[in-house]
């Protein structure tokens, strides 16, 4: 007798099993190989992430020119693109904000150059989609020196430092006179030019008028905290790390309140940007950029004065070098503090002014941008002095600026702080300060 195994018999799945599983395949698949082409395509750039897109047509004599470099900015959103055998290029954008596209002209092939304007200026209508066509001319193509960039670059620092002046001296007097590490500084920045924004744009007034009511509305802001929040806290006794712990809550609790009154969207106050002037040489500024020169100069200067020549500022210096001496003297202690908390707000309420017309534009998170930069300029100027803050200040705009010669955009902060890094392993108390503040 013979014991033979049953075979296994393998089930056979009926034809239209087989035909759904190859459509489920399909749509499983398709999107994934829908996405793959679309980001691999250089000429195609966050389209998928967002609703709106630039078109961008480069043509020279009526014939495509491909592979040509394009970017998009406007705010703080910055892409790129090439453009492929048809000299087309689409570039996603997040807002209907207007958008300056521009043209790499290194990449253009030889003996070639952008005939009209470059970068270009797209305005958005109520389409989804604007274009950007450029037309290429036979011409040599200008090139600057390293000299002019040197210059061009240099001023452009020190208006960046004079405005970061501003910021720096407002946070370097509340160290100074509370001994307080204030995180929320950099929304104290953004509320002024959320104040100026509103004032001119969506109220409607003269921006001449508008940003004299942004700066007392910072201030008004700066007694606000200091009386609703940290003078209570003073009183109790709560130490200066749980305090500026509580500074960081601030922050993010202050800057989403912003983002929920103007939203996400980046908006422009009048008259930003214009023409660039020649002044001297390679130097063109345009008028805000002088106007906002002036202002900080003026501003920086009656400061000092307040300081060296007031009652009012002598006694802040005096607490700020010793509280519980200044105390013991006589002064009022606390109305010094209160009065040191409205200026440092509606210094940095200006700042936030300026710096939407040098970036430009007002978004709900712009003071944070710069608030290691204002960090970095206090600490290299030497913590608590407000004639340092202002050395600092202009040493890392020009430094921020100036880098840009050898290092991308993206990272310039970066090399201004090492900088800081290096100086500091020098003279660990900044170029201003006094060792025994130190520890």
């Amino acid at each position: 007798m013979h014991l033979t195994t049953p075979r296994r018999r393998t089930r056979r799945r009926p034809p239209w099993q087989l035909f759904v599983l190859f459509l489920l395949g399909l749509v499983l698949l398709a999107p994934g190989a829908a996405v793959a082409q679309e980001t691999d395509d250089p000429s195609q750039v966050a389209l998928e992430e967002h609703d709106q897109n630039i078109a961008v047509n480069i043509r020279f004599d009526n014939a495509p020119v491909g592979e040509v470099r394009v970017v998009v900015t406007g705010g703080d959103y910055e892409a790129e693109a090439v453009t492929d055998d048809r000299g087309q290029a689409r570039i996603g954008v997040p807002t209907t904000d207007p958008y300056e596209v521009l043209i790499d002209e290194e990449s253009l092939p030889e003996g070639i150059t952008v005939s009209g304007e470059n970068p270009l200026t797209v305005t958005y209508a109520s389409q989804f989609f604007q274009p950007a066509n450029f037309f290429l001319g036979e011409g040599e193509r200008e090139t600057v020196s390293f000299t002019a960039q040197l210059v061009e670059r240099l001023v452009n620092g020190i208006n960046f430092g004079l405005m970061l002046a501003l910021a720096s001296i407002g946070l370097s007097l509340i160290f100074g006179t509370t001994g307080l590490t204030n995180f929320a500084h950099a929304e104290m920045v953004t509320f002024g030019a959320v104040m100026a924004l509103a004032f001119s744009v969506f109220t409607g007034w003269p921006i001449y008028v508008a940003i004299p009511l942004a700066v007392v509305a910072s201030a008004a802001f700066g007694f606000s905290i200091d009386a609703g929040i940290w003078r209570p806290l003073r009183r109790r006794g709560i130490g200066l790390v749980q305090m500026m712990i509580l500074t960081i809550g601030l922050s993010l609790a202050l800057r989403y309140v912003f983002q929920y009154f103007i939203g996400g969207s980046t908006y422009q106050l009048p008259g930003a940007g214009g023409t660039r002037h020649q002044i001297i040489g390679p130097i063109r500024l345009s008028t805000i950029d002088m106007v906002s020169m002036g202002i900080s100069v003026v501003v920086l200067v009656t400061v000092a004065l307040w300081l060296q020549r007031t009652r009012t500022g002598k006694a802040t210096r005096a607490v700020a070098d010793n509280r519980a001496l200044a105390s013991a003297s006589g002064i009022d202690v606390e109305a010094v503090t209160r009065i040191v908390w409205m200026a440092g707000a509606a210094l940095a309420g200006l700042s936030g002014v300026l710096w939407a017309y040098f970036r430009p534009g007002i978004k709900w998170d712009m003071g944070v941008q710069i608030l290691l930069l204002i960090f970095a300029a206090v600490c290299l100027g030497g913590l608590g002095t407000a004639f340092g803050a202002l050395i600092g200040a202009l040493v890392i705009g020009i430094l921020v600026e100036v880098s840009t010669l050898w290092l991308p955009s993206d990272i310039k902060y970066v090399g201004a702080l090492g900088v800081l890094i290096l100086i500091l392993l020098v003279r660990p108390q900044g170029i201003l300060g006094r060792r025994e503040r130190i520890g």
